[in-house]
């Protein structure tokens, strides 16, 4: 069963086998485990970011497509929740209405941004790419009448998902509520889509991926449409992640330019790429957990390095919080340096 689910391509080596299991476990029981909102924001964006991440390796580490939109479709998933939920209401109906519209839109773009630019090659792509989530970033900030402009949108959802509903029901000691549901239609929906993409990978659209990654011009030689399966994989890469945008802003109950759009957003996926490993799934389960515990408590570890060694010289300094991003640097470089094809692309070697 469990074969089946994994589509026949689990983590191929014990440690890694041991991380997954523990990093499901602990996304799984996040709520009663962890008890505490920091906790569970944290696990929720941990298991949104891996199925955004394992969505762009579909396209850089399979196709070997470089593309630097991938937050437009994300985006445009988010806003497709909160223009429904702003214009249909706050029910059920008006959450799958924009998930699925803002999917619809994501998928039509990435189509006409496939069909025009897949044929130019390498560096070229990825610039005409950059050049979208440009404007569509700023066309997002100007249309203050549709999008909310700079401030962005609230967003209205189901009583049920929400913390002011409460049921008579305690588990582990700690009381259901709404935002723990919520929290779960994110945890299962993500399960889903990681599964899928899984499957994607492990079919025979997979294989020709793969070889076109290798080899574009042999591929297409032995009768393959290159630009028709990068297409392919350019639409189900954009619909995957608009559906995490859609999660993304039904658990923030906001969506702003900041939140999805930014290019920040951009430069965290590619690294959670390299750091788990490219061409692999997996590794945006890897990489994405390890890249977003390290964002939210790294200073909180260096804070308490800092406190611990205050008798010396130098260190404190060298350890205060505000360098977070130096030493989150240099945990970067360090990773790239010892698993150049990614921990999980080094722990599949050694198994």
């Amino acid at each position: 069963m469990v074969r089946f689910l994994l589509s026949g391509d689990g983590p191929r080596s014990l440690i890694l086998s041991v991380i997954v299991a523990l990093i499901f476990v602990a996304l799984a029981t996040a709520p009663f485990l962890f008890p505490g909102s920091r906790s569970l924001e944290v696990a929720a964006r941990i298991a949104i970011f891996i199925v955004l991440v394992a969505s762009y390796d579909l396209m850089l580490g399979y196709a070997g497509i470089v593309s630097f939109a991938h937050t437009v479709f994300f985006g445009l998933g988010a806003y497709g929740v909160a223009l429904a939920g702003a214009h249909l209401g706050r029910g059920w109906g008006a959450l799958a209405a924009g998930a699925l519209g803002g999917t619809a839109v994501a998928v039509a773009v990435a189509f006409v941004i496939a069909l025009f630019s897949l044929r130019v090659r390498a560096i070229f792509f990825a610039m005409i790419t950059m050049a979208v989530a440009s404007a569509v970033a700023v066309l997002v900030s100007q249309l203050s009448w549709l999008t909310g402009g700079e401030d962005g949108m609230n967003i209205t959802i189901p009583r049920e998902l929400t913390p002011a509903f409460r049921l008579d029901l305690e588990i582990f000691g700690t009381r259901v509520t709404g935002k723990i549901l919520n929290y779960y239609l994110v945890f299962l929906c993500c399960t889903v889509l990681f599964l899928l993409l899984l499957r994607v990978v492990n079919s025979p659209f997979g294989r020709v991926l793969q070889a076109i990654r290798e080899n574009a011009f042999r591929a297409e030689a032995v009768g393959y449409r290159v630009v028709i399966y990068r297409t392919v994989a350019t639409c189900l890469s954009a619909g995957v992640a608009a559906l995490a945008g859609s999660l993304f802003a039904i658990w923030l109950r906001y969506v702003g330019p900041d939140t999805t759009l930014a290019s920040e957003i951009m430069i965290d996926i590619l690294l959670m790429v390299v750091i788990g490993g490219m061409g692999t799934i997996w590794g945006a389960v890897v990489g994405a957990t390890i890249f977003v515990l390290a964002q939210n408590y790294l200073q909180t570890l260096m804070q308490g390095a800092a406190d611990a060694t205050a008798a010396l010289p130098l260190v404190p300094d060298l350890l205060n919080p505000d360098r977070w991003l130096l030493w989150l640097g240099v945990l970067f470089i360090l990773s790239v340096y010892f698993f150049p094809t990614g921990i999980v692309g080094r722990l599949r070697a050694r198994g």
